[in-house]
């Protein structure tokens, strides 16, 4: 069986060129328009939204539809509760997915689909707020909400002026700028962004601290400052840190001695068999807190270009080591 082509003239790249540009024009152009239309809808919807002790639901039908799932996905991820229910599903039992303490954000560019109109009633007889986010104020999605958000177009990038294009990218920067209201209403942070992106990269960076990734114990190098130089070589030997830690009687750090060190003391010709850790050890090595984020870690050895840094508690007692390899280990670098 033969496909029938509804190519009606060979492609023309430098006309697809075109289309794409007038495409970005027409977009912008329609994001531009909300940005100076925006409204006391939006001020009434983001205070609303502040002070509802559920969720936000958002519903839409079709391209409004997937634009709803991002724009909830959006909303759960920077703070505000929110799940996206499908209009059509909603009138087959997924309406008792809402409930009084909830807002009902719906989405349509006409605002008259018959999927919306049909749940409408039954969201008003339930006493949830309503907001309308469509580009026409006098449709029945409109006149059924309590706030109405403006999301109007010129038209659509579609040649023809019918596939939702400019409508429903209108609908997204809408959706994308009361997240960004309301996140920053909520205070909200950049790590209460990374707790609910654990498996991101950016969740590692905001939630690993250097105590999740340090050597303790043993296998953190160190010897008092009285330890001859072949223990010292042997404890750095051992560890593999490529440096040990130098401390006194009681675990204070009091210095460090790294392979570097080494390398600069046989190029001089020193005669190191008669001296001790404290002999060759530098004074105020780069140090870490092990409730410090391993992110700060990583920073601190890019800006001393170092591969190693001490660990200490609050008392300056050494408790640990972390190095670079244990950061990527961790997929923090």
């Amino acid at each position: 069986m033969t496909v029938p082509s509804l190519t009606a003239s060979p492609f023309d790249a430098q006309r697809a060129i075109a289309l794409a540009k007038e495409t970005f024009d027409i977009e912008a152009a329609a994001v531009q328009g909300l940005k100076n239309r925006l409204g006391e809808g939006f001020v009434q919807t983001v205070e609303r939204v502040l002070t509802i002790p559920g969720r936000v639901v958002v519903m839409g039908m079709g391209k409004s539809g997937h634009v709803g799932r991002k724009i909830a996905a959006t909303l759960a991820s920077t703070g505000t509760p929110a799940m996206f229910v499908h209009p059509a599903e909603a009138s087959h039992g997924d309406l008792g997915m809402v409930t009084a303490a909830d807002l009902v954000l719906m989405i349509s560019n006409s605002g008259e689909s018959q999927e919306v109109a049909a749940i409408l009633p039954v969201l008003k007889r339930l006493g949830v707020p309503l907001v309308a986010m469509t580009g026409n104020e006098k449709s029945t999605m409109a006149q059924h909400a309590d706030f109405w958000i403006d999301t109007a177009v010129g038209k659509e990038a579609c040649p023809l002026n019918l596939a939702p294009t400019a409508s429903t990218t209108a609908q997204l920067a809408m959706g994308d700028a009361l997240a960004v209201a309301l996140l920053d209403a909520r205070g909200f942070r950049a790590e209460d962004f990374a707790r609910s992106h654990p498996g991101g990269a950016l969740g590692r960076k905001l939630l690993t601290h250097v105590s999740d990734v340090m050597r303790n114990g043993d296998a953190v190098p160190r010897v008092v400052a009285g330890a001859t130089f072949s223990e010292l070589m042997r404890e750095m030997s051992a560890k593999g840190l490529g440096a040990t830690a130098v401390v006194s009687d009681d675990g204070t750090l009091i210095g460090i001695f790294t392979d570097g060190d080494l390398r600069r003391l046989v190029e001089q010709g020193t005669d190191l068999r008669a001296k001790t850790a404290a002999d060759v050890m530098h004074v105020n090595p780069s140090t870490i807190s092990a409730h410090a984020l391993a992110v700060d870690a990583a920073d601190l050895m890019e800006a001393r270009r170092i591969t190693s840094v001490l660990v200490v508690d609050e008392t300056g007692r050494l408790c640990g080591a972390i190095n670079s390899n244990d950061l990527m280990r961790a997929k923090v670098i």
